[in-house]
């Protein structure tokens, strides 16, 4: 792999298609990167001279996105590949590295729920987690909301009736928890639970999630028959009940082809800039999901984005199925297919159907891409209004599109924090999120606190960095008046809009949370706007809930730290390894003996004065 910098010895050019007669006839990657060095777009190509030449043409470009987005590149630089494959690859990888803002970028897979198992556990239980590790555990989504995944949960725990318990918590319980008074779990925890009895609930339930319901209803409507001739009436009353409640989540199901076969299909729209991808899971015939991902901004065809984003979808660890449908034709349709049959670990077909069942499924995507997109239009005409509203209630100098609220958070003056959050055109803007650590109060002061944070914030701030358009206090007067000096001192008085929120004093008869703004003493009112300050609001109870979490946090490492600290022999390695296994410090203190000294670096007279120094400590 060879990589020509745009950061070369020469002396950067003005005009980046100089450049051109020296770039290689290889594949491999381009990167274009804007005025101030920004990696602003990430393609691949086969042959990477003629693709970068379309980008600069004299005559202009017949197509109007290829145009917009060259208009803003000011250098660029290649990576030479020494296959197509290999360029997939690595597009894949830079995207997800740099997140570019022209590139259709996926998500971190974060935002996304999976559900979890760990087969190798002798009782194991579905988890909930938000990143796929590489390791011998089963995943199965990602969900589409946390809500998805945790009905989802529901449903399998208690239709197949696995224990929800910690692991911390099962080693340690002796009594069935209310779950299995419930008749919700066998208990494996305190009960003589037969390992292949488990095992093949566990079974059941991956069957289940992997859309093999009707496969599944077949298999326990045989075995409650036989139950039923073998005079096993409870038993068969049981898989009744299991029955009855996998039949009701199969009602929902739409079925969609008559093949039963699984596949993904994807559908993109784009329109104005702003692009949708719908992505269907037919497992066995039937849908068993739907997930929409908005593109406000994105200067790829429609064909360029399922490409990006169906190499950014799948993964280490994620299910594959056998067929994939797609609304556009792909530029690398046959590398597609052989990179997902690698992954796969079997033939996988990428195709766009245009007759027949499998059609009418790929237009069914059509048209929900198509009503998520005016959806998505819609909403960001109704925000943009909201911000229009805002600016003229409040007499904002600028239309707030970018929103930084503050707030302190402390308990009698213990770690204290402060917290940053960030709305971008009327929506969080989580991974712009910031935490502040209270560094130079030394007592209880929201006002000296407050000033610190905002010189840490502004005061050091480059002069490319992004400023926001209004910046937001969670106090009243005081803090006002307090941020308006912060401001002044490091000369940015005119550079963003200031207010700050109080809450309402209901001693005084106040019904409403007030808002403040510089050179007024009286809150301002919204009259019939009131949907103005709800929004308020939300960014101040979003800061304020981000601000309380960290602290939180550090309240809790604080105290463990108290807790476990000044133990002979226990330093940051075995201390690490205590909360890991147990959980929590209550975990600790009543884990046995047994369980203490079995722990790798540990012993009996380690786990002695373990006990006996929490014991101490914790006694009143």
């Amino acid at each position: 792999m060879t990589m020509n910098a745009s950061d070369s010895d020469s002396v950067r050019p003005e005009d980046p298609a100089q450049k051109l007669p020296a770039i290689s006839a290889e594949p491999g990657v381009y990167l274009m990167r804007d005025a101030l060095g920004q990696i602003i777009y990430v393609g691949k190509a086969r042959n990477l001279r003629k693709r970068l030449a379309a980008y600069f043409k004299p005559s202009g470009h017949a197509d109007a996105k290829l145009g917009a987005l060259a208009a803003r590149i000011a250098d660029f630089e290649t990576i030479i590949t020494r296959t197509e494959k290999e360029a997939l690859i690595l597009e894949s990888n830079l995207i997800k590295r740099h997140r570019p803002r022209y590139n259709v970028v996926l998500k971190d897979d974060k935002r996304y729920p999976s559900l979890r198992l760990d087969p190798g556990e002798d009782f194991p239980r579905f988890t909930i987690t938000r990143k796929i590790g590489e390791d011998d555990a089963l995943y199965f989504g990602p969900f589409a909301s946390a809500h998805a995944v945790r009905e989802t949960l529901g449903i399998i725990t208690k239709t197949f009736k696995l224990r929800k318990c910690k692991a911390s918590e099962f080693r340690i319980r002796t009594r069935p928890c209310l779950h299995c008074q419930m008749n919700g779990c066998l208990a494996p925890c305190c009960r003589d639970v037969d390992p292949r009895v488990y095992q093949e609930q566990v079974q059941e339930a991956v069957l289940f999630l992997k859309g093999r319901t009707h496969e599944l209803t077949r298999k326990i409507r045989v075995q409650m028959d036989e139950a039923s001739e073998a005079c096993e009436f409870e038993k068969a009353a049981r898989l009744r009940d299991k029955l009855f409640a996998l039949e009701r989540t199969v009602e929902k199901q739409i079925a969609v082809t008559t093949d039963f076969h699984d596949r993904d299909v994807f559908a993109a729209a784009a329109s104005g800039g702003a692009a949708v991808i719908t992505c269907f899971s037919v497992r066995g015939g039937f849908v068993t999901g739907t997930r929409h991902f908005p593109f406000p901004e994105t200067m790829a065809s429609e064909d360029e984005m399922l490409g990006a984003f169906i190499r950014q979808y799948y993964g280490p660890g994620a299910f594959v199925p056998g067929e994939i449908f797609v609304s556009h034709p792909l530029e690398d349709t046959a590398l597609m297919a052989e990179w997902l049959s690698g992954l796969r670990g079997q033939k996988v077909r990428l195709t766009r159907p245009e007759r027949g069942e499998k059609a009418r499924l790929l237009d069914m995507a059509r048209r929900n891409a198509a009503n998520e997109l005016r959806n998505l239009g819609e909403a960001r005409t109704s925000d943009r209004d909201l911000l229009a509203r805002l600016q003229k209630r409040l007499a904002l100098s600028r239309l707030p599109r970018r929103i930084e609220c503050f707030d302190n958070s402390t308990l009698m003056g213990s770690e204290p924090v402060a917290g940053m959050v960030v709305f971008v055109d009327g929506k969080p803007e989580k991974s712009a999120y910031r935490k502040f650590l209270i560094q130079t109060v030394a007592t209880p002061d929201d006002y000296a606190s407050m000033s610190e944070i905002l010189k840490r914030r502004f005061g050091q701030e480059e002069p490319t960095g992004v400023l926001p358009d209004l910046v937001m206090l969670d106090g009243g007067r005081g803090q006002l008046g307090i941020a308006v000096a912060a401001l002044r001192e490091l000369g940015l008085t005119d550079a963003f809009d200031l207010i700050s929120i109080a809450k309402k004093d209901e001693r005084r008869g106040e019904t409403q949370d007030k808002i403040f703004v510089p050179n007024r003493v009286n809150p301002v009112g919204f009259g019939r706007e009131g949907d103005l300050r709800l929004f308020l609001q939300r960014v101040r109870d979003e800061t304020h809930r981000f601000a309380v979490t960290f602290h939180r946090r550090r309240r809790r490492k604080s105290s463990l730290k108290s807790v476990l600290d000044g133990i002979r022999g226990i330093g940051p390695v075995r201390k690490a390894a205590l909360v890991k296994h147990f959980g929590s410090i209550e975990g600790i203190r009543t884990a046995r003996l047994e369980e203490l000294s079995a722990l790798p670096g540990f012993n009996r007279q380690l786990a002695e004065t373990i006990k006996k120094n929490m014991s101490s400590k914790l006694e009143p």
